[in-house]
């Protein structure tokens, strides 16, 4: 077995520069293994096997195609850690498996043979490795009538649990567990139940969830007045509730557990590429990719630290670089549709019909401190929208550029596209999920979100523990010469960079973290970016342990006014166990960091 040095050194001779907390996780999820579970391949052999693959969908296209030219430049973009799909490509691309995309969503529908023949196709694409959306919003309410079998309706909370138990039961892939979301219409009966699903912390650990609220019970909300609840099935009225009590409750439990979610559905279903074929009552697990059912969608990213150049003692961004990263991470993403492997015909033949890429951003808030931009401030949100309007305009080029080559999607003809006379290969292109694992890998701050702590514990699969401590601070307060064990103790342990003694005032100024940001710039960044995306935003806006429930309130009431379709809300601390965290079990490591011995 190669050990981590080999690892390193294997990676420096082919230009790929990885952290020691990439390199592990790599080893412990992507990396091939034998039987004896002993890695077998470098980081420079997975990037050349998921670019082989990929680049061998050119063969469809043009028989003469020259697939080694492609091959290497996916390698590049990847290996430079310049763009990097989502866990399933780099994983499956060229295994067994086979399975390239990240999301599906399946429908629910209110019978027996269809409630289980979904469950059965849910379990299907987790065996394989992807994760699932649904809406439970046609299932008849609790204690309804079933005449056909002369009994009475579980509900779709308790058919939740169902599928949560079932799903959890499959690990994604073999490396991680079943990862779900749920929506649920506001105006089903069933909708307190619902609220409250997650009031037992150990209910549904392996489901998101989120409700589906539409304009009408906004003005409801807003003029302090009843609204409807229907019954799923007759599309009759059983009863009325003041539209703030509902409020209220999702804002409770939000601020209790960070669930549930919020997405607009009329919002959601403006932007729909593709009305002939159907609404969206459902997002993907991640909450940023809008899908139909059977529909699923392969994501990748952009590192937005590697588009950026010198310029004197300062930096700024290289748009020429962004440019070509573009248009070649649209062609990646749209040859995986051509080599995926997909778990059901069903889902093969809506896929390919619509062909949706979802390409977003990642290292948005480490772009901003080499800019020497606070992530709190009008500056931020000027430059989201610029370089988002850019990225969609070639985002957009790149995708009908490949239609002249490729020809449109097949249900290009009755899509928004068609109406505006636009040739586009892909129904939708621009998604931002959350990157937590591939931005790990590339060394970036996650999606667009700030950053969390200049150090902290990351706690990943298996329970082990990986201090992470920012590196673009860690070069800088080096440089300065206030990069210290005991800085570094306070950060792990939560205290604020603000409040440490002998840091730098354009260090507080820039390097400012969820615990310095008032939410709400928080959503204007996301706003700012979700003004030029197809999709919704995968983002979750996070409270100190501090914020009050008018907090959570006013966070979703300004998400609506500033045009956001969805958004969740997490106040720290609200769960036992958080991926991302700071305290007590920071010191031992940043000992051990500062001593060398976690040196890479």
């Amino acid at each position: 077995m190669e050990t981590e040095k080999d690892l390193l050194k294997d990676s420096k001779k082919e230009g790929i520069k990885l952290t020691r907390n990439a390199r592990i996780v790599l080893e412990k999820r992507y990396l091939k293994k034998d039987r004896q579970g002993n890695v077998i391949e470098t980081p420079e052999d997975m990037f050349r096997r998921v670019a082989g693959v990929i680049a061998s969908a050119e063969l469809n296209y043009n028989n003469k195609a020259d697939t080694k030219y492609w091959e290497d430049q996916f390698y590049r973009i990847m290996a430079n850690l310049e763009f990097l799909p989502n866990t399933p490509t780099l994983l499956n691309a060229g295994r067994e498996l086979g399975l390239l995309s990240a999301s599906f969503v399946l429908p629910v529908e209110d019978s027996l043979e269809s409630i289980f023949e979904t469950l059965k196709e849910a379990a299907i694409v987790h065996k394989y490795g992807g994760g699932t959306g649904f809406s439970f919003s046609d299932i008849r309410p609790e204690k309804d009538n079933i005449a056909s079998a002369n009994g009475i309706a579980g509900g779709p909370v308790k058919l939740i649990n169902i599928y949560s138990e079932a799903t959890g039961y499959i690990r994604q892939g073999g490396v991680r567990y079943g990862c779900n979301s749920a929506c649920l219409n506001v105006n089903h009966p069933d909708i307190l139940k619902f609220i409250d699903a997650k009031e037992d912390p150990r209910s549904l650990t392996n489901f998101a969830i989120s409700v589906m609220i539409d304009d009408g019970f906004m003005k409801a909300l807003k003029e302090n007045s009843d609204y409807d609840l229907i019954h799923p099935r007759t599309g009759y009225t059983v009863t009325r509730l003041k539209a703030k009590l509902v409020f209220d409750r999702i804002v409770e439990h939000s601020w209790k557990t960070g669930d549930p979610g919020i997405v607009f559905t009329d919002r959601i279903n403006e932007s729909n590429p593709t009305p002939h074929l159907g609404r969206f009552d459902s997002t993907d697990p991640c909450g940023g990719q809008l899908l139909l059912p059977y529909e699923s969608c392969n994501l990748g990213s952009i590192n937005l630290t590697r588009v950026l150049k010198n310029a004197g003692e300062s930096y700024e961004i290289n748009y020429e670089k962004l440019l070509d990263i573009i248009k070649k991470a649209v062609r990646f993403l749209d040859n995986v549709i051509d080599v995926n492997r997909f778990p059901l015909p069903r889902i093969e033949e809506m896929t390919k019909k619509t062909r949706k890429i979802g390409l977003g951003l990642m290292g948005f808030a480490d772009m901003l401190i080499r800019l020497g931009i606070p992530y709190n401030s009008e500056q931020a949100v000027s430059l989201a929208d610029e370089l988002m309007a850019f990225i969609k305009e070639e985002v957009y080029k790149a995708s009908s550029e490949l239609a002249k080559e490729r020809g449109v999607f097949p249900a290009f003809k009755g899509s928004i596209h068609d109406a505006d006379s636009r040739k586009m290969r892909n129904a939708s292109c621009i998604t931002f999920t959350n990157t937590g694992t591939v931005s790990l890998i590339a060394n970036c701050s996650s999606g667009i979100h700030p950053i969390f702590s200049m150090a902290f514990v990351r706690n990943i699969l298996d329970g082990e523990k990986l201090l992470d401590v920012h590196t673009i601070f860690e070069e800088m307060a080096r440089k300065k010469g206030v990069f210290t064990k005991e800085v570094l103790e306070e950060l792990a342990t939560g205290k604020k960079l603000t409040d440490i003694d002998g840091i730098p005032e354009k260090f507080k100024r820039i390097f400012v973290t969820t615990g310095d940001i008032d939410p709400t710039w928080c959503v204007k960044i996301q706003a700012a970016f979700q003004k030029h995306a197809d999709n919704a935003i995968s983002q979750t806006v996070n409270f100190p342990e501090s914020a009050t429930r008018q907090d959570i309130a006013n966070l979703f009431l300004m998400a609506y006014e500033l045009g956001l379709k969805g958004i969740t809300a997490y106040r720290d601390g609200s769960r036992k166990e958080q991926v991302l965290c700071t305290g007590e079990e920071g010191l031992k490591q940043v000992r051990e960091y500062m001593a060398g011995n976690l040196r890479p």
